[in-house]
This record gives structure tokens, sequence and C-alpha cells, in this order.
């Protein structure tokens, strides 16, 4: 890469270049874990590292890890990075942008400051998203003890391959490479695109995540009475569509009334018959819940339930539900967040606190070490999208602040 471009412009042709291995032909980028695209796309990097002056290695999972030694505490690692697995069709900067970023920063640190204190390592982690298999956080959870080499999860894709055989096919598995398991990280760092669109409507180029909200994912199953259309008149119904329409406007302004940050999602409806002179006899939907304080999640959960089968008394219909997701909020690093949010001073760089309402890594790595989160504004909070776009100055500006926060972690502490 030419060292006379700019930190933008050398940003840019990274992410261009990784968008090519996997490229698809509807404008996106396709990178499924253990596919051919994704081989290429990690392999081609090992490369980089290589060309960046780090040592690059493989664990047994297919991370990849770029290396800088430190000097005093080589046993601690200051780790940054992100996962190069995408959805299908999916963008140029989600999760790519980390990888890209915590790569640059690591070559422009060695350059200007050579051998660290501590270890620097880059990581670009095999798997983030859950898009070939029903399995996520692969990379970060095979790191964390949350997922097993030895308990390999007996899933398969679309076309009916599995998990194991995939990851073999692809030169990864248990005692191919090293071990995945970490006990040696200081801190976790990565930089993210928002995916929403707060830091665009504040104007700002720097986000600092304050924690990752939790999540419950129920489904009900309303049942009523399928009937002819044309001859049942309206009082007689017992319509599962309309009591399921009806519960989805509560659950909307239950939300709108509990106020930001908490967020309510009707996703997935399944109507039977489905048919367009039937009044419906049953629907099963999913409804997805979201905010940073644990028992406020509970309690909105519960209000919702008590809510939905009152509907569904006043209207004759049945009512089933099943909650299949609880994941509790996780709140990132109390001191790196206070770190960045001085850097973003010192270097006079907008930033705004704010919670991530999606997943990600670092929440699974801050079971094992403090971890931080850098977001990046998204035009118009579009993500996994090929629409996805963070301008090249604000890329810029968060690689600078993660940049200055590796400096502080692996050279002045």
């Amino acid at each position: 890469m030419n060292p006379q471009l700019s930190l933008e412009q050398q940003l840019h042709n990274l992410l261009e270049w990784l968008a090519h291995h996997g490229a698809d032909r509807e404008g996106g980028v396709t990178r499924l874990l253990y596919s051919p695209a994704w081989q290429k796309a990690q392999r081609a990097l090992f490369e980089r590292m290589k060309d960046a002056g780090l040592a690059p290695y493989f664990d047994d999972a297919g991370n990849l890890f770029g290396r800088l030694e430190g000097t005093e505490r080589p046993d601690e690692v200051v780790l940054t990075g992100s996962h190069i697995d995408t959805v299908r069709t999916g963008g140029l900067y989600d999760g790519a942008l980390g990888v890209a970023a915590g790569l640059k920063a690591l070559q422009r640190l060695k350059e200007r400051f050579g051998k660290p204190k501590r270890t620097l390592e880059v990581v670009s982690l095999c798997e983030e998203e859950g898009s070939r298999f029903p399995v996520t956080f692969w990379g970060s959870g095979n790191m964390t003890g949350r997922w097993n080499m030895s308990r390999i999860p007996d899933v398969t894709d679309d076309e009916g391959v599995s998990l194991s055989a995939a990851m073999e096919a692809a030169g990864f598995g248990p005692g191919t490479y090293r071990s995945c398991r970490r006990t040696d990280l200081y801190a976790y760092i990565e930089l993210h695109i928002e995916q929403g669109m707060v830091l665009e409507r504040l104007g700002l180029p720097v986000g600092i995540v304050q924690g990752i909200v939790g999540q419950v994912r129920l489904t009900f199953e309303v049942c009523g009475e399928t009937n002819h259309a044309g001859t049942t008149r309206m009082g007689w119904r017992k319509d599962a569509l309309a009591g399921t329409a009806e519960m989805t406007l509560a659950l909307e302004r239950e939300a709108l009334a509990a106020g930001d940050p908490f967020v309510a999602t009707v996703g997935k409806l399944e109507v039977a018959p489905n048919v367009s002179n039937v009044i419906a006899g049953s629907v099963l939907f999913t409804v997805d819940l979201r905010h940073p304080d644990a028992d406020a999640l509970e309690l909105m959960s519960r209000r919702i339930v008590e809510i939905f089968y009152g509907i569904a008394a006043a209207r004759s219909l049945k009512l089933s539900h099943r909650q299949w997701m609880h994941a509790d909020p996780v709140p990132m690093d109390p001191r790196l967040q206070s770190e960045l949010e001085s850097i973003c001073r010192r270097k006079q760089i907008g930033c705004h606190r704010l919670y991530s309402g999606a997943g990600h890594d670092a929440q699974i790595l801050s079971s094992i070490c403090p971890a931080a989160m850098l977001f990046v504004p998204s035009r118009s909070g579009i993500s996994h999208s090929p629409m996805e776009y963070t301008d090249t100055s604000d890329i810029a500006a968060g690689t600078e602040v993660l940049m200055e926060l590796l400096y502080r972690l692996a050279y002045a502490d």
C-alpha cells in the first residue's frame, strides 16, 4: 500500500480490495463462513498482515491474528479487529471496517514507534453473523469458551453441509493450528459502523458505546376460527390476523410510550390459511424487545405478554407464547470509555455516548477482558445491504481515535 496516500485513501482502498473477495451479482458482498470467498479473504489478509510487518497466525476455528510482539509484557495482549463474514448480499463496512482499521492502526504504530511494551494484535474473526449456520459468534465464542472445538454443534447449512465438514474442508478444525481459547487478553477494542442513525442525525463522527442492549425474543400463536370471508359477519368473526394487528399496534404504542432507547419489533408472521377470501384461523408471529437495562427489559416483556393476552380474551381468541431468547445487556468497560472520550476531546473530534442496539463480538470478549467499542456513522442508518456507506472522513476519524487508544494501552501504559 502506497505510504504517500492519506489515511482516508489507504482505508478506502483496503476496504475496496477486501470487498472483491465475495463480490456478488447484486452489487453487494457475500462471504459466508468457510465458503471459498471467505477462505480467499482470510488468506489474502494473512499476506497483508505479513506485508504490514506483523506476524500472522490462525487458530483452529479460522480466526486470523496479526501480532506485534511486546517488549516488556508480551503476554498481555491488546486486541483490536472485528469479523469478515457477511450476511448474504451485505455491504462493504459491517465487520470489515474494524479489521481494516485495526490492520492500518497497527501498521502505523509500528512505523512511528517501533515495538510496543504490551503485545498488539489485530484479529479478523472468522464468524459473527450466523448467516450460513444457525450459530453466532463462532469466532469470538471459541476464544472465550462459549463454543468449544471438542463439542462442535451438530448443525448444517441450507445445502446440508455440516459445520464440522465445512470447517475441515476449509483447512481448520481441532488440532490444525493454535488452540482458540485465550487467557492472555488485556483489552479488546472494536471499531464498527453504527448501523443506526443517531450519529448521522447529531452530525458527529464518533460514537462511544456504553453497552450492548439486552434482547428478549418471543413467539406468539394466535388461534381463531377459519371461515368464509364473504358470508361471515364482522361481529361474528374470530379473526386471528385482526387480533395480531391489534397486538402489533399495542406493541408499537407501548414502545413509543416507554421512549428511547427501548425498541420493539414484530418481525415474522405466518398466517394460515393465508388465502385471500378466507378469514385467518391462526397466526404465528415473533416479537423482538431490546433495552440496555435488564430490569426495564424484563418489566416490559411481562407487560407486553399481559396486554396481548388481554386483547386475545376480548376477541375470543386463544393465545400461547414461548420465550426462546434472553440475552442480558453487556456494559462496555467504563475506564476505556473515559479514555476514548478523553482522546476525542484532545483531538477535537466530536463524539457521543450511545448504546448498541445490535450484537457484536465485543459483548462476547468482554467476558474475558475489558472491552470497548467505537462507532462511526452509517448513512441513513442502512446496514446489511449493498447501500451500506460510511464517509471516509468519518472512517479516518474513528481510526485515529482507535490508534490513540491502542498507543495508550500498549506503548504508554
